[in-house]
């Protein structure tokens, strides 16, 4: 298979390894790049745009990258604190007063972060349409009560998320999260990463290949166990992979799950914050920013996705998750298999995106045999 792109020699491994993936694990088309110190290293793409393989991957290709548009979100939130514009420790209510009902008013924007709100889902039936409505899914998760008792424990906001902290930075900022993060980082940095794609870009979207049968994001519920009512909201709006090939679904801002990106992009966000909060000029966060950012908020069984370490909006290095030989790494992985990384001790950034989705959200093969691959070249004489 032809591989495009460019990758430093000290990176050769890297390129056999993305070649390796197309080989052994069925890929169909993708992108990786990666930063050593803000400058792009290796910058690959290949394979086909569509699951019948017949379009090509073309280096400007963007792919739906689901929840690693979370690390995008959570940057949004930790770029207006920096700025003095958001308080972590305030109650969200204070931002936004009808959060406070059902008994919510005392809790703190970080826990809408770092996933302990226990507003994973809505105990009200709601359509996976009903996620593209920004002011309905909003008013159901106003009223919504919390599913666990808030900061006890964490439960991965899967499709939650990003309306919960895109709606505190709208009532601060008065733009929605996707123009806020198009006008403060994407635009900025020159990086290739829409929430709310235009139109005059679909032309470059390729088609998701999702795993088959299409499975919801959460585990559907299952009737005779005593958290069937929990696990049926944790499932509840469902969102099928099948979603992501629509119009309407890269046209709305979902800011959990429907950036379009390529690898080059994201990884050049991350590069920012990998080399201690700017980029080539631009300053996004200050470091004492990034190091909150990624101060551990919990470490446990998550209710969804099992042992997590979560900072403030990122997915942090742990033993369960071993995203580099640093610790201070952190990101976010995406349904089927997309991540987006920095790793502030070595300042290097990586960003992996794809078509053909695997059923989770971390530990892809893929991904790892990228990384292994990275961090070698690293390790070896310039």
């Amino acid at each position: 298979m032809e591989v495009g792109g460019h990758c430093s020699a000290r990176f050769a491994r890297v390129q056999d390894a993305f070649a390796k993936n197309f080989a052994v694990e069925n890929e169909v088309g993708a992108s990786f790049a990666a930063t050593v110190n803000g400058e792009l290293v290796v910058d690959l793409w290949g394979g086909h745009a569509d699951a019948a393989r017949t379009r090509p991957w073309q280096r400007d290709s963007l792919a739906n990258v689901w929840s690693t548009t979370k690390a995008m979100t959570a940057l949004c939130a930790h770029v207006l604190a920096d700025r003095g514009g958001l308080d972590f420790d305030a109650p969200v209510a204070r931002y936004w007063p009808e959060f406070a009902a059902a008994g919510k008013g005392a809790i703190p924007v970080r826990y809408l972060l770092s996933h302990q709100s226990g507003l994973a889902g809505l105990s009200e039936p709601m359509p996976a349409e009903g996620v593209l409505d920004w002011q309905g899914f909003c008013a159901a998760l106003a009223a919504q009560k919390p599913l666990w008792e808030p900061g006890t424990r964490s439960g991965y906001h899967a499709i939650t998320f990003g309306h919960l902290v895109g709606e505190v930075l709208r009532r601060i900022d008065g733009r929605t999260l996707g123009a806020f993060f198009r006008d403060e980082v994407a635009s900025k940095l020159g990086a290739e990463f829409w929430i709310g794609l235009p139109e005059s870009e679909e032309p470059r979207v390729v088609e998701m290949v999702p795993p088959d049968p299409p499975a919801p994001l959460a585990e559907p519920p299952k009737p005779g166990d005593s958290s069937y009512e929990l696990r049926r909201a944790l499932a509840n709006p469902s969102v099928t992979q099948t979603i992501a090939n629509t119009r309407a679904w890269r046209a709305a801002e979902v800011p959990a799950a429907n950036g379009q990106a390529n690898a080059r992009g994201a990884a050049r966000i991350m590069a920012a914050l990998a080399c201690g909060g700017s980029l080539d000029g631009v300053r996004l966060l200050r470091e004492a920013s990034i190091a909150r950012a990624i101060a551990e908020q919990c470490y446990g069984k998550d209710l969804v996705l099992g042992p997590m370490r979560w900072g403030l909006g990122f997915m942090l290095a742990s033993k369960d998750l071993p995203l580099s030989p640093n610790p201070r790494t952190f990101g976010h992985g995406g349904w089927g298999g997309s991540f987006a990384l920095a790793d502030c001790d070595a300042r290097v950034s990586l960003a992996y995106v794809m078509n053909r989705m695997s059923p989770g959200t971390t530990g892809d093969k893929r991904l790892g045999r990228l990384i292994r691959a990275l961090y070698g070249g690293l390790s070896s004489s310039p």
